[in-house]
């Protein structure tokens, strides 16, 4: 059995730095282990993307480790820890991967350890991590139902072995859904008109790109503090994230750092000028194929109007005119969100595996 180590991996000044060595590999680990388990390379990031997303951390701490072998330094395993520093300060996201050809050897279990031992040091009192799934299990004895009731993982996959064996409690199921795209300009056009007139004329679309107009940012930024609140979280030990208007411009650019172009759509209601719901499109880098349906949003108070539909329909019409070479959207929804599921099965989504989300409780 080799031997091996594991390193912190530096933030470079960029990808072509001399110290950009560790963040290549990371990167190029990270994507081998994720096309393993998805069988696609649809989620594979650049490093420019990487290095975006680590370089500003004013709101998250990011931890990113390295493991090689001592014997000719090849990459073997990561972990990736988000610690957030401004609210839920008492949580933290942990992912471990470790490339097939070096599992059974100990060291996602070290990694395991290590990232407990950053939690405590940090003054983290729970933990999440996902495990995915490319088909949800059928229903049976030899799978496990988080405490929502829906949803299912199998109990014998290698990823749910290793959480239970660790005191993880699995607490929400969620679905992976993929849309093939372009869809009818007709189905698009019709699903958008019936959601119009159940909304009214107190409703209208706007639209905007990769940085929120100074009219909406505000109201943008609400609706993200809502997403945290709004959205069915299981129970997974989530409080109210807040954001304002320095948040999203300090997101926006680093989605500009990351080559990341967003595509968003949002409903005004037009008596009191704000934004009751929005939806968001993100464009990754040299994948010109694929997208990633990001949040949907209804605010409590505008729900039962269609405003779901109404602003995913007219966001994937924005689609098909920025990104016409797109060919598939996938997007996660929590298995008890029947309302949005149902929104994205009416626009041709088809469920496409999914993941479990966990939790464990360092207080316990």
């Amino acid at each position: 059995m080799p031997s091996w180590s594991s390193h912190e991996v530096p933030v470079p000044s960029s990808v072509d730095a001399a110290d950009a060595g560790p963040l290549l590999a990371l990167t190029a680990v990270s994507n081998d282990v994720v096309a393993h388990e998805w069988g696609s390379r649809d989620y594979d990031r650049t490093p420019q993307e990487v290095l975006g997303s680590l370089r500003d951390q004013t709101y998250v701490r990011k931890v990113r480790q390295l493991v090689t072998s001592d014997d000719d330094g090849t990459p073997m395993a990561y972990l990736a820890m988000n610690l957030p520093l401004q609210d839920n300060t008492h949580t933290g996201l942990v992912e471990i991967g470790v490339l097939p050809q070096f599992r059974r050897q100990g060291i996602g279990a070290a990694l395991h350890d290590e990232a407990l031992r950053i939690a405590r040091a940090a003054g983290r009192r729970a933990l999440t991590a996902s495990t995915d799934q490319r088909e949800e299990p059928a229903q049976g004895p030899a799978t496990l139902v988080p405490s929502t009731g829906t949803g299912r993982v199998s109990a014998d996959a290698p990823a749910t072995r290793f959480a239970t064996a660790r005191g993880w409690q699995l607490e929400q199921v969620a679905r992976r859904s993929v849309l093939q795209v372009p869809v009818d300009d007709g189905a698009l056009a019709e699903h958008r008109a019936a959601a119009q007139a159940a909304a009214g004329d107190e409703y209208r679309v706007v639209h905007w790109g990769s940085h929120a107009p100074d009219e909406w940012v505000d109201e943008y930024a609400r609706l993200n503090t809502r997403m945290s609140t709004d959205v069915p979280l299981g129970g997974l030990d989530f409080e109210e994230d807040v954001w304002d208007a320095t948040r999203i411009r300090t997101t926006e650019a680093q989605f500009v750092d990351r080559g990341i172009e967003l595509v968003v759509a949002a409903a005004e209601h037009v008596p009191t000028h704000t934004l009751a719901a929005y939806t968001t499109l993100m464009l990754p880098p040299e994948n010109e194929e694929f997208v990633h349906q990001e949040d949907t949003l209804v605010v409590k108070e505008h729900r039962g109007r269609r405003l779901g539909m109404l602003v995913k329909a007219a966001n994937l019409q924005r689609l098909a005119e920025v990104r016409p070479q797109a060919r598939r959207v996938a997007t996660w929804n929590a298995e008890e969100n029947s309302y949005m599921l149902r929104i994205n099965i009416d626009l041709g989504f088809r469920p496409s595996g999914g993941a479990g989300e966990w939790q464990l409780r360092l207080d316990a």
